[in-house]
């Protein structure tokens, strides 16, 4: 333990910069994370997030077809450097200091991410928005989420989601699913339960990097699960 305040990587799928089932962007419809993000860091939690690429791009999708799948998620990392420009400036706009640290090497657009910049900056009291995946293909957005959290030693990995935790199965298809309010990342396996992809799913568990699975409607949600509060479903080894 230590006594700084507490540090979290935030994941988010870049649906939350547009209306549900949208695509793009949307000011409007990315004015309430704009809100719980700006909460968390008043309550002084270092706040570093990952957002996907969903409301652009989907990389493995293209992948199927004649792109190679080199070329596909390299175009996926450039669709999130694009969605930490978009976030960082509506987070500057309302208020929230801001800065977008880059996986993929782009340095007229964004600086380079390096563990040093990324906690400086945390420590400063901005938003770190880890851009670019983790430059390289072959992985996805939640890999360079659990990645970069171990980097920046993050308390925890904060997955934003639609449902509120881990189920037994998909709760809008099976009436019966048992929603979990912890659950270890070997039970999670035995009953294939796909909290993260497996790259990030290791590596959280290998590094002993609880995730917090939860409802990013909820309101404070991003403080409380930063805090340690009883909110969503808590994965743990």
């Amino acid at each position: 333990m230590t006594d700084r305040p507490p540090r979290v990587l935030l994941k988010l799928s870049g649906e939350a910069l547009c209306s549900p089932g949208g695509h793009g962007y949307e000011v409007a419809a990315a004015a309430p994370l704009l809100a719980e993000i700006a909460g968390a860091v008043a309550s002084g939690v270092q706040l570093a997030v990952v957002v996907g690429a969903g409301n652009i791009f989907r990389g493995a999708e293209l992948a199927r077809s004649s792109v190679l799948r080199d070329s596909a998620d390299r175009m996926g990392m450039l669709a999130t450097l694009m969605n930490g420009l978009f976030l960082r400036d509506l987070l500057l706009g309302a208020g929230t200091d801001a800065v977008v640290l880059s996986g993929l090497r782009s340095p007229e657009t964004a600086s380079t991410f390096s563990r040093q910049r990324a906690v400086a900056a945390l420590e400063a009291g901005q938003v770190v928005i880890c851009a670019g995946g983790t430059g390289h293909p072959y992985f996805t957005t939640d890999t360079a989420a659990a990645l970069r959290a171990l980097e920046i030693n993050a308390d925890r990995l904060l997955k934003a989601t639609k449902v509120d935790g881990v189920y037994s199965a998909d709760p809008a298809a099976d009436s019966n699913a048992v929603r979990y309010d912890e659950i270890t990342f070997e039970t999670c396996l035995r009953r294939n339960l796909r909290v993260l992809d497996q790259a990030a799913f290791a590596l959280c568990r290998d590094n002993d990097l609880d995730v917090v699975v939860f409802d990013m409607r909820e309101s404070g949600a991003i403080a409380r699960a930063a805090r340690g509060d009883a909110i969503g479903t808590l994965v743990h080894r």
